[in-house]
């Protein structure tokens, strides 16, 4: 996967903020990893829904629109192979991600 990098990369203002969550990402990809292997469908919804929201709010696009998927899938009740499927797909997302350089 090519890496995936903010839309607010270049935005003075944002570039700490964004540097934090990015940080905090590949723990959260392990976070959706464990939490699937537990079966705790109803954590991981919680989770995706939180990525959903701040992954654009962060300028990261694809996160909000895998973890959106993961979270409906989750809410319909769809198999448990989409569900791995898209976690499979948001954690390689998500450590797909580059920590913006701050100078």
């Amino acid at each position: 996967m090519d890496p995936i990098r903010s839309s607010y990369e270049s935005d003075p203002d944002m570039l700490e903020i964004v540097c934090d969550f990015a940080r905090e990402l590949p723990a959260r990809a392990a976070r959706l990893e464990a939490l699937l292997e537990a079966r705790s469908y109803s954590d991981l919804q919680t989770l995706a829904h939180q990525l959903k929201g701040a992954g654009g709010g962060y300028g990261f696009a694809q996160i909000t629109e895998v973890a959106g998927r993961l979270e409906q899938s989750l809410k319909s009740g769809s198999s448990e192979t989409l569900a791995k499927e898209c976690v499979a797909e948001l954690c390689a997302i998500l450590r797909a991600v580059v920590v913006p350089e701050t100078n």
